[in-house]
């Protein structure tokens, strides 16, 4: 009887350690941001306050906010809405549409720099089903799930682990948003008025 192939059993130990190192990255993220106390409190006026402390360098800091956040998910619509409480409705909605443009590649490129492209090792019929839909039409596809579910922190990782390339990851996440901002943006702009 010969043995296994080694092949298949290194790709899959391979594959295990990307996932254990991006849960530590992520996890340990998400721990060290808790116990710090960087994540109780934050809101809208937080987020405004330190903003507006930053100057002239505020669009900058607050993208830089914006996208650490994501990776420790703080909730998006904090960071719309604090946009239009900064720079109002209009300005407001094209800052905050930015900012999660940026924040979902930051995550996208740290994901994918420590996980890869581990979806598309997973040898499951129900994986590559899963993928085929991203794999057919992958603008549309993301532009879909970005509408549908916004700045996710969990679809960014998917996305990110999937076989997608960066070019249309980029291109279907800054169509897909633009909804979803610009109804924050003013529906809060409409209650707040």
């Amino acid at each position: 009887m010969s043995p296994a192939p080694a092949a298949p059993a290194a790709k899959k130990r391979q594959l295990k350690w990307r996932m254990a190192g991006l849960a530590l990255v992520l996890g340990g993220g998400f721990v060290v941001a808790w116990q710090a106390g960087w994540l109780s409190g934050v809101d809208k006026e937080s987020i405004r306050d330190v903003v507006r402390g930053a100057g002239a360098w505020g669009v900058v800091v607050f993208t830089a906010l914006f996208a650490l956040a994501e990776l420790v998910h703080v909730p998006g619509a904090l960071f719309v809405g604090a946009a239009q409480l900064l720079w109002g409705p209009w300005l407001g909605a094209l800052v905050g549409w930015f900012g999660c443009v940026v924040s979902v590649t930051v995550s996208f490129w740290v994901v994918r720099g420590v996980g890869g492209r581990a979806l598309t090792e997973i040898d499951k019929p129900w994986m590559h089903k899963a993928l085929a839909w991203l794999e057919r039409a992958p603008l549309r596809t993301i532009v879909v799930l970005r509408a549908v579910f916004w700045v996710a922190p969990p679809l960014n990782y998917l996305l990110a682990l999937s076989s997608v390339r960066f070019r249309d990851y980029f291109i279907g996440s800054a169509v897909g948003l633009v909804p979803a901002v610009v109804m924050i943006a003013f529906v809060l702009d409409w209650f707040m008025g």
